[in-house]
């Protein structure tokens, strides 16, 4: 799975620290999860989106390049992608 964490805290001068704060996890998980070391819940994915202010599908695609990931619960690929 590739996510835009990074990329949107950035454009919107968020730190990874206060991302983790207002998301309600620790810095080091909310490091982990920036880095692809671990995979977030879906209901962590919003309280991501959330605090940075977008769509969840925003995390892992940008708007001109679709994204893929697989269900946790039966492996199926599901392509992400945003209509505008």
């Amino acid at each position: 799975m590739i996510l835009r964490i990074k990329d949107i805290a950035k454009e919107r001068k968020v730190t990874i620290k206060s991302l983790a704060e207002k998301v309600g996890i620790t810095q080091p998980n909310m490091s982990n999860i920036v880095n692809e070391k671990t995979t977030p819940s879906i209901p962590t994915l919003q309280n991501i989106a959330d605090a940075l202010g977008v769509h969840i599908s925003e995390l892992f695609i940008s708007p001109d390049k679709p994204a893929s990931i697989k269900c946790p619960n039966c492996g199926t690929d599901i392509t992400i992608s945003v209509h505008k």
